[in-house]
């Protein structure tokens, strides 16, 4: 089979259960959103050294694919394709859990960034809270598993804890936000200076 199909050129695709849709439908959206998180994960796993790491990101990119496929399938049967399940929910809360537990709670909020590692998995995070927006706008167009909503939630949860054990283990310090207020000079005419809200 071809990789160009020439079906898309007119801006529809199919989609499992609903026939051919525009490409710029809410259910596309969110089956590319998921696919730009499996990329980055994988652009990640390039500056990533720790094999326990690499394992648990490579699990993920996989059941990303199940989600996929249970976000494709929503108009068939049940059965009728994989679907995430609350045994995936459940295996990620623990694994939050447990980086809780190493890490400490969390006190502030945290500038992104500190290791490479850490960084690459905070923008991971980022595209994953995207993914789940596009979820929930595609959840208004047909019926989603509410299982695969909970655990696409998770794993941003996930992904935050793995980027701050990245930095934890090479004694990295979190950074706070430093946030800076204008000083409004009493000596101007305050009916033509513009506050910053």
């Amino acid at each position: 089979m071809k990789v160009y199909t020439k079906v898309g050129d007119k801006g529809k695709t199919a989609f499992f259960g609903c026939g051919m849709i525009q490409k710029d439908d809410p259910r596309i959206e969110a089956v590319g959103a998921l696919d730009e998180v499996n990329s980055v994960i994988g652009v990640t796993l390039c500056f990533i050294e720790n094999e326990e790491l690499r394992r648990v990101l490579q699990k993920v990119q996989n059941d990303l694919f199940q989600v996929g496929a249970d976000l494709a399938g929503s108009a068939l049967e049940a059965d009728a394709l994989p679907r995430i399940r609350e045994s995936h929910v459940i295996e990620l809360e623990k694994a939050i859990d447990n980086i809780h537990e190493k890490v400490g709670g969390q006190q502030a909020f945290i500038l992104p960034g500190g290791t490479s590692a850490s960084s690459f998995l905070h923008l991971c995070r980022c595209i994953t809270r995207r993914a789940e927006r596009s979820l929930i706008v595609a959840s208004k167009v047909i019926s989603l598993n509410p299982e695969m909503l909970r655990y696409v939630n998770r794993l941003s949860d996930y992904l935050f804890m793995l980027a701050r054990e990245a930095n934890n283990e090479v004694d990295v310090k979190e950074q706070q936000p430093i946030y800076k207020y204008f000083d409004v000079d009493k000596s101007k005419d305050h009916s033509t200076t513009k506050h910053i809200n």
